[in-house]
């Protein structure tokens, strides 16, 4: 199922029945006075939260949400039945905005409900009129209208843990060796144009779409890149050690590629949103089998900007700094 993390939907809430006109009848008083109900509520419209980062994806063609009108009165004085409520289900993580108001509603936990739009009352039916000036009243009131309107939802990815970096980081490989995801791999930029998301022993990895400088300001994939890392608890900083090769090779960078690299990437976070500068980070340094372990190393402690940070050196055809990167992660997200 292809994951949506941005849609458009219409909701209707539930019409008030109508009220009723009604007389009593009853054994030797065939006239015994009006007796019509009243209409019953129409039913109210909530949003509830699930763990299913794909659930809007059943979404794509649904063109609106009604929820059930309320019943018209009935006779005796009896009130018509209330429209049934309506639950929608968004994934943990959803931010819904109300178009016509502006109205922004976040869904945070699990079960948990957000009341979107409220049901129209019921109608008074003509029981409500009488008086001793009106012994017979013909009156009773139409049901109200339920509310309306469209809404945006758009989904923050709540993970353990986000893959950020540079187009061609190698953050999708990672994620499939990991987690065994089936994330697409490619030799071109922007491979990854969704977020893709896999199971490290009950930790959510998410490999978050590559950004480039000046995504902050919405290039590239921009804001959609960055929307995505602010739930994640910890960054996983890929940084290519081809990619800082290639570019110091051509004299496009200083004297460290691997700094000029991660300063292009914490730059855009911070510049998107200052509390992401706070969050832990770690250092994966990808593609490690281009370089000698000890030149590797040599490289990533030349780079003051990551002390104190813990750093794996990794690559996808190393099983065993798989399997270290693998263990030190479930030690670090339990």
């Amino acid at each position: 199922m292809a994951f949506i993390d941005e849609l458009s939907l219409h909701m209707k809430a539930g019409r008030g029945g109508d009220g009723v006109v009604r007389w009593l009848h009853e054994k030797f008083k065939e006239y015994g006075g009006p007796s019509g109900g009243d209409g019953g509520r129409g039913g109210d419209i909530y949003a509830k939260g699930v763990r299913d980062s794909w659930l809007l994806a059943r979404y794509r063609h649904k063109i609106e949400f009604l929820a059930e009108d309320g019943a018209p009165g009935e006779n005796q004085s009896k009130h018509g039945r209330n429209g049934e409520d309506l639950y929608i289900e968004f994934p943990v993580g959803s931010i819904i905005t109300n178009r016509q108001t502006g109205d922004v509603f976040r869904v945070d936990a699990p079960d948990q409900t957000v009341l979107l739009l409220k049901g129209g009352r019921g109608g008074l039916g003509n029981e409500h009129f009488k008086a001793s000036t009106n012994v017979a009243p013909t009156e009773s009131t139409k049901g109200k209208a339920g509310e309306e309107s469209d809404f945006d939802i758009e989904v923050e990815i709540i993970a353990s843990a986000g893959l950020i970096g540079l187009p061609n980081a190698g953050k999708s490989s990672l994620l499939n060796a990991l987690t065994r995801a089936d994330a697409k791999v490619g030799s071109y930029e922007f491979t990854t144009l969704e977020p893709n998301l896999g199971d490290l022993y009950g930790h959510i990895l998410a490999d978050i779409p590559g950004l480039i400088e000046g995504a902050s300001e919405g290039k590239g994939l921009g804001h959609k890149f960055l929307r995505h890392i602010r739930r994640t608890k910890v960054l996983l900083h890929c940084i290519s050690l081809e990619n800082a090769i290639t570019a110091e090779a051509a004299g496009e960078l200083g004297a460290s590629g691997l700094e000029q690299i991660y300063s292009t990437v914490r730059k855009e976070l911070e510049t998107f949103d200052p509390e992401l500068g706070a969050k832990e980070e770690i250092i994966l340094l990808t593609k490690s089998d281009l370089l000698s372990p000890g030149e590797a190393a040599r490289k990533a402690a030349g780079v003051s900007a990551w002390k104190g940070k813990k750093i794996f050196v990794v690559s996808i055809f190393d099983a065993d700094a798989m399997k270290e990167l693998s263990n030190g992660l479930v030690a670090m997200l339990n």
